[in-house]
């Protein structure tokens, strides 16, 4: 049971949850602020998609049925991605390895011939900065083509589950459920997905900042039997360990994009503060943010020397208070 009092309801048998509404707009502009922003750009971006298959002839399932019992029909197969969190490096864990070259433009490289790379929207070292020669398009105000190859290496292994309907000698029925882990390919022998794509890339030249080449992928399964039937496909030997022919398909979306850094004009209500979860025992709590500097309208306000308010008369007892909320000021008409 939830200490704080969020949860979806008041089961106590509810495993989900709802995420906090951090960002409110109660409808007065008077509220709404401009404020910059630097960040990156999606330039340009494309999309596809990708798909392998496997057949797996007399895989095995665990448990085996129940003695006395025989299979209807299979009422639902579920597959999923085999993922250890306990070791990312698991050779079962399904892996794409993704290998981009492009044509029309080059990765930078440092002097002993690596790729530079640096921190990307995910935080980590996933993008790539990009030179080629831009000018004859940059003087009609367009993207240089850029032509790309790209091979996914999938190898991991995936399970899956299937609900088979079980009937004993009196009739009853029952759902019985069975899985398997099957491995799709080995690290050294990958399943192999390529494809082609034509990005377009901004100026090299003009701006202070290259172009960065991202690119993500991610993955999913789907299994069936091998004819669809329930006869042909599974058996079952005497000591009821079932068995099955199985077609697996990994379909896969993969994104590449070209960002710029950019510094942008937004609007905004303020600062996001996230709702508390406490038990109280300290009387004070620092801040994790500063505060908003507000410009003032003349040198008079401001003398309390609390910077969150712009107002001539104070707004909380303790000018330093680090919660001292700032009035609204009116906007002038336009």
């Amino acid at each position: 049971m939830s200490c704080f009092g969020n949860r979806v309801t008041t089961d106590v048998y509810q495993n989900c949850c709802n995420a906090n509404c951090l960002c409110e707009f109660d409808g007065d502009m008077r509220s709404v602020v401009t404020a910059p922003i630097y960040v990156q750009q999606v330039f340009d971006a494309v999309r596809f998609n990708l798909q392998g298959m496997k057949t797996f002839n007399d895989q095995a399932f665990r448990p085996c049925i129940p003695p006395g019992h025989r299979i209807k029909r299979v009422v639902d197969i579920r597959c999923r991605r085999f993922f250890n969190p306990d070791n990312v490096e698991d050779p079962r864990n399904l892996t794409l390895d993704v290998d981009t070259a492009i044509s029309g433009a080059s990765f930078l490289m440092d002097g002993k011939g690596n790729e530079l790379r640096v921190v990307g929207a995910d935080g980590t070292y996933s993008e790539r900065i990009m030179y080629a020669e831009t000018s004859d398009c940059d003087d009609k105000c367009k993207g240089t083509p850029v032509f790309g190859t790209q091979s996914v290496s999938v190898s991991g292994d995936v399970c899956i589950e299937l609900d088979l309907l079980l009937c004993d000698s009196c009739n009853n029925e029952v759902i019985f459920t069975v899985c398997t882990d099957v491995n799709i390919a080995q690290p050294c022998q990958p399943m192999v997905l390529t494809n082609f794509f034509e990005i377009c890339m901004p100026s090299a030249i003009d701006a202070a900042f290259m172009p960065r080449f991202t690119e993500f992928c991610n993955s999913a399964c789907e299994a069936r039997l091998a004819t669809n039937n329930c006869g042909r496909d599974l058996a079952i030997d005497c000591d009821g360990k079932v068995s099955g022919n199985l077609i697996v398909a990994i379909c896969l979306t993969c994104e590449k994009k070209i960002v710029v850094p950019v510094q942008l004009c937004v609007l905004s209500t303020g600062y996001v503060q996230a709702p508390l979860q406490q038990n109280a025992i300290c009387s004070t709590f620092p801040s994790l943010f500063p505060s908003v500097i507000q410009d003032c309208d003349s040198n008079e306000c401001c003398e309390n020397g609390c910077k969150c308010e712009c107002e001539c008369e104070p707004v909380c007892e303790d000018p330093c208070e680090s919660d001292c909320t700032p009035p609204k000021r009116p906007q002038p008409r336009r």
